[in-house]
């Protein structure tokens, strides 16, 4: 069984993509970090998941996901690899979503100010560096 659930917050807006096939559908692509139960030397690690999502689960993270919302996701993990710019081959995981929901209330996601892209510093996200793919995250 190929099987994936985790609960976390997104690391910044869905990005929408205009499929290319024939049906012309759109595609959603989002990381969701998760935190690790254990600790590193005192201090919170995370897991970035990479999740894309076809269908009605585009329209959904199109019109409600935002960078920060709680959301759980299941899906089916799905590897492969990229030739990155000096030639090394880098391992890809990311999870092909069959279903996302919120994982606090109406009240709390509606509480939760939208963060500005100017104020990402200080926000408990840990920045993703420009440049790196979506393929290229790191995980341990």
């Amino acid at each position: 069984m190929n099987r994936y659930t985790g609960m976390g917050r997104l690391t910044r807006d869905p990005v929408i993509y205009q499929a290319t096939t024939t049906e012309g559908k759109k595609t959603a692509k989002y990381t969701v970090a998760i935190d690790r139960k254990y600790k590193n030397n005192g201090d919170t690690t995370a897991d970035f998941i990479q999740c894309v999502a076809f269908g009605l689960s585009t329209d959904f993270a199109e019109k409600y996901l935002h960078q920060g919302i709680k959301i759980i996701v299941t899906g089916r993990v799905q590897t492969g690899s990229y030739d990155n710019k000096d030639g090394v081959k880098i391992p890809t995981f990311v999870v092909i979503i069959e279903e996302q929901e919120f994982a606090e209330s109406k009240a709390a996601t509606e509480n939760a100010s939208r963060p500005e892209p100017s104020a990402a510093a200080g926000d408990g996200f840990m920045n993703i560096p420009d440049g790196v793919p979506d393929e290229g995250l790191p995980f341990n």
